[in-house]
């Protein structure tokens, strides 16, 4: 059974995320928790009196979403009647779940940027999100089926207020991180698309809390997300895109004065993901946010081995902006920022001894960042408001004059599914031997960064008979045709 994608489970309502996969990974979660702490098919967590038993805590939320109210009730009966004890938080970001489980596992019910027919389940202990292994023990468990726990041991469900609190920590983060910053926040103009999703109670409360003069647009939770496309690109902004634009023209300083927007953020549907707007309405493209980001992290850490943890089709610019700090990049597979913190410290669960002073400052993929220092999971709030305060102390184009722009393409060449091991196997050598020059990584497909920081990757698809080649270069087109002529050639020879 593979119940699981990069980014925990996800589909139709109808045919896929139903309520019966949601009692049953209700149930399985239950039960892992149990097992992990030690309670077999009873209780857990014995009081520190020793009179006590008490079942292992879920924290449960969910997005806007018209059908997260029936999952979620499918979700706590499979909690409850697993033995689990459940706290039900409503309707939440997804970074705003994943601060409630700290101390204790959790479930967020949503399907993020996906279309309102999708609903889906992400699974969180202790602020990070469940790790490949742990999907497994899931699934295994959901397969077989497994029983109730005994009667005796069903709970019932508590309701909790978790939203203030993760919004207050967000704020006392972002000011810590600013703290040698010229604090100018105050009365800047910024707007903000929430895209009816969740960010609509989250990103506008904490900026104006810093002194923002926040315009929301599509504030409203609605989960047949009205005004746009949950997924917040450069064509489903278009609206957005084109209003900042128009309030900005003709304007020296926009976003001052009570006139015009310094800039705009615009979220998914769940807040994970964030998206930046210039003063001209153009989307920033989400690398040179990542490299912006990335840069300060490390200027800011003490640590002698600052490290930045990204994935492989992230832009050449991350390791420019990140080495003229003093840091390094390591790359994970897509979907597995959380593995990868957790490898460069050292252990499975992040909690061993990288050995030195190696510390990872900051982990992104394109449109999603986790701030380490604050918490282990992706966090669109908690970017916005470290973003506003780097814009109000130095201004977005200052930002990012550092950072080099090169064109980038993407082409798919077709491979059928059959082949696309012994052809990526084949490439691991005939790639290298094609560019002589530059650096190979074959960790997640095979990526070559050439001498003046451009670079290519390719991988195989995982739900397509295409292999796909990416590359960044002012002469990305010769790039693009020479590798092609190299991947086709590979996956011509394979029998």
């Amino acid at each position: 059974m593979d119940l699981f994608g990069t980014a925990g489970i996800r589909g139709g309502v109808e045919d896929r995320v139903t309520p019966e996969l949601a009692l049953a990974v209700g149930r399985a979660v239950a039960a892992e928790a149990r097992e992990r702490d030690g309670g077999g098919d009873s209780r857990t967590d014995v009081d520190p009196s020793g009179e006590d038993p008490r079942p292992p805590v879920v924290v449960v939320a969910r997005d806007g979403r018209v059908s997260g109210s029936a999952l979620t009730a499918a979700m706590e009966a499979g909690l409850a009647s697993g033995g689990a004890s459940v706290l039900r938080a409503g309707r939440l970001p997804t970074p705003g779940l994943a601060h409630a489980s700290r101390g204790r596992d959790g479930v967020m019910l949503t399907a993020s940027h996906n279309p309102p027919t999708d609903n889906g389940i992400k699974l969180f202990r202790d602020g990070k999100e469940f790790d490949r292994e742990r999907e497994r023990a899931i699934e295994e468990r959901v397969s077989a089926d497994d029983p109730p726990a005994k009667w005796d041991a069903w709970t019932t469900t508590e309701r909790v207020d978790t939203l203030s609190a993760y919004l207050d920590d967000v704020r006392a983060y972002a000011r810590s991180f600013g703290a040698g910053l010229d604090d100018n926040v105050d009365g800047l103009r910024i707007a903000v698309d929430c895209g009816n999703g969740m960010g609509g109670p989250a990103t506008p409360a904490v900026l104006r809390e810093f002194g923002a003069t926040v315009v929301t647009v599509h504030g409203n939770v609605d989960g047949h997300f009205p005004g746009r496309g949950s997924k917040p690109t450069p064509e489903t902004l278009r609206d957005f895109r084109a209003f900042i634009a128009d309030a900005n023209e003709g304007m020296a300083d926009p976003g001052r004065d009570g006139e015009g927007f310094a800039l705009g953020i615009a979220h998914d549907g769940d807040a994970d993901r964030i998206v930046v707007v210039d003063a001209n309405g153009e989307v920033v493209h989400e690398d040179t946010v990542l490299a912006i980001l990335a840069e300060r992290y490390v200027r800011a850490s003490d640590a002698d081995d600052p490290v930045v943890v990204t994935t492989p089709n992230a832009s050449g610019r991350v390791d420019e902006r990140v080495r003229a700090a003093g840091g390094r990049v390591e790359r994970v597979r897509l979907g597995a920022l959380h593995e990868g913190i957790a490898s460069v410290r050292g252990g499975s669960d992040g909690s061993g001894d990288a050995g030195g002073d190696t510390e990872v400052v900051f982990a992104a993929e394109p449109w999603k960042h986790v701030h380490p220092a604050f918490g282990g999971w992706i966090d669109g709030v908690c970017s916005a408001a470290v973003i506003v305060r780097l814009v109000a102390a130095e201004g977005l184009e200052t930002l990012r004059d550092p950072v080099t722009e090169r064109p980038y393409r993407k082409v798919s060449v077709d491979c059928p599914d059959g082949r696309k091991r012994a052809a990526m196997d084949r490439l691991e050598t005939t790639l290298p031997d094609a560019f002589p020059a530059a650096n190979v990584d074959t960790d997640h497909g095979v990526r070559l960064e050439f001498p003046d920081a451009s670079w290519t990757l390719v991988r195989p698809s995982g739900t397509e008979p295409y292999v796909r080649v990416y590359a960044e270069s002012d002469d990305v087109d010769e790039v693009i045709d020479e590798v092609s002529v190299v991947v086709e050639a590979a996956v011509e020879a394979v029998d």
